[in-house]
């Protein structure tokens, strides 16, 4: 059973695995064994991902790049190439989210968010996954959704909005590049710690979500690890591609 889950000999590249939720993802991927690159726009935090993965035994590099910037995600990429000879796994989980209500939303905030969480991933996807064709590597990219892809939360319009958009775009790469065997995959998270979603979280805003939650509590960064190493293992979901993978405590099952 193990086996099923081993990563040994693959490289996975972690994109946003300076966050939370990436960087408890990244450190999943080095657990079982596979070589992680660290990408992120805040060096700082991506090194202490990077040292935490080599403190317990795994290899890893920080590499810095912003989504919102291609010409960075291309240097990213010829580094990373140098460092690795390549890629299995692409992990996007770069995230930016705002409360602005829709009347007071300015088209530059809109752009800016959809520079990170749509258009960034998007063509960061196109970088790295277009090597991987040209060096006939079949493997595994995992987007970061969320709950508010399915149905859209109040408050959170454009992040909303994002997340349906890349649900789409998860689908439509599936079918894309299932002819050289690379599954794309989205995982939908529910209310996690996350540093994009707790200017929001007020007291009235966490009761909101505690009652459409059957679990009755926020998930822990670490309840991601086991749907990613899944995902991103050819052994344990070889024939999966174009799935949402629920890890949200039931609320996406919740009415009232």
């Amino acid at each position: 059973m193990q086996d099923l889950f081993d990563l040994s000999g693959k490289v996975a590249v972690a994109i946003g695995g300076n966050g939370v939720l990436g960087g408890e993802i990244a450190k999943a991927f080095a657990e079982y064994g596979a070589k992680v690159a660290i990408v992120g726009r805040n060096m700082e935090k991506a090194e202490e991902v990077t040292k935490e993965i080599e403190a317990n035994g795994g290899t890893a590099k920080s590499f810095q790049a912003d989504v919102s910037d291609l010409a960075t995600v291309e240097n990213a990429a010829k580094e990373i190439e140098e460092w690795a000879g390549g890629w299995d796994i692409i992990l996007n989980a770069p995230g930016m989210n705002s409360p602005t209500p829709f009347f007071d939303l300015k088209p530059e905030e809109w752009d800016q968010i959809m520079d990170v969480n749509l258009r960034g991933v998007v063509f960061a996807t196109q970088i790295f996954a277009k090597r991987m064709v040209e060096q006939e590597r079949k493997g595994s990219i995992i987007n970061i959704s969320s709950v508010s892809s399915t149905t859209p939360l109040s408050k959170v319009f454009t992040y909303s909005a994002s997340k349906a958009s890349m649900n789409n775009v998860t689908q439509f790469l599936a079918r894309e590049f299932a002819p050289n065997g690379i599954r794309v995959n989205a995982i939908i998270p529910g209310f996690f710690p996350a540093e994009q979603n707790r200017k929001i979280l007020s007291e009235d805003r966490v009761a909101q979500i505690m009652n459409h939650t059957p679990m009755d509590r926020f998930g822990e960064p670490e309840e991601l690890k086991g749907a990613a190493i899944y995902l991103a293992s050819d052994k344990a979901s070889g024939f999966v591609t174009g799935s949402f993978l629920r890890v949200d405590g039931g609320f996406g099952s919740m009415t009232i």
